[in-house]
């Protein structure tokens, strides 16, 4: 088997992540979109959500802020790991 850089398992879980058999949970799925978003554009660069009222927009920003200082590399790994839990 030929090593694959983390970039290319990095790209390979974020297809297989579209078609795993069941919904992952919420919790799952914050964690996929903010380690997806620590891989692709480093620490976070928005800002919060003004509305109260947007639970998910403002979800989504706490999950990324809170890897904060994480390295690219590193969150590609998490990712593919987590890609890897929850398609077994």
């Amino acid at each position: 088997m030929i090593a694959t850089s983390l970039a290319q398992q990095f790209e390979e879980a974020a297809k297989e992540s579209k078609n795993l058999r069941e919904r992952p949970s919420n919790d799952s799925l914050l964690q996929l979109y903010s380690l997806y978003k620590q891989s692709t554009e480093g620490d976070i660069n928005i800002d919060a959500p003004t509305n109260p009222f947007d639970f998910v927009a403002k979800a989504k920003y706490e999950a990324w802020f809170h890897l904060k200082g994480k390295s690219k590399e590193v969150a590609m790994q998490e990712y593919i790991d987590l890609v890897e839990k929850l398609k077994s």
